[in-house]
């Protein structure tokens, strides 16, 4: 084959995975853009997310410890998002009361609650060790 050839295929390979992460990137922005939309709990997690940042730097130790604090919210908005995916589908299946639904519905819920106190503790542990205590 032909160094053109080559280069061609190339060139049209990359512009593919381009054009591929673009519109992995606009699903991204959508996504985001209609759970923040129909979801509190969304809200409130970028909320707490935002204010992560500044307190990560007062209470962490370390850099990295404020790097853990700050993964540790934005943990909880990822748990948080797929939850909401499954609720979104779940309610999109059946209006109706269906017992199944309600559990799977329910395991989605405590997911949020187990991040949610993993977070909790991560950020006890940081103010305990800024504290002196530990």
């Amino acid at each position: 084959r032909s160094a053109w050839a080559r280069t061609s295929r190339c060139r049209l390979q990359r512009d593919s995975d381009l054009l591929r992460l673009w519109r992995a990137t606009i699903n991204t922005r959508n996504g985001l853009a209609f759970a923040i939309r129909s979801e509190q709990a969304v809200r409130e997690e970028i909320f707490a997310l935002a204010l992560s940042v500044p307190l990560a730097w007062l209470i962490g130790a370390t850099a990295m410890r404020r790097v853990e604090l700050v993964a540790a919210v934005a943990f909880v908005l990822v748990v948080e998002l797929l939850n909401t995916a499954i609720e979104k589908l779940a309610d999109r299946l059946t209006t109706d009361h269906d017992p199944q639904i309600g559990q799977v519905k329910d395991m989605g819920s405590a997911a949020v609650g187990v991040a949610l106190l993993m977070a909790g503790a991560f950020w006890l542990f940081a103010l305990a060790e800024r504290i002196g205590l530990l």
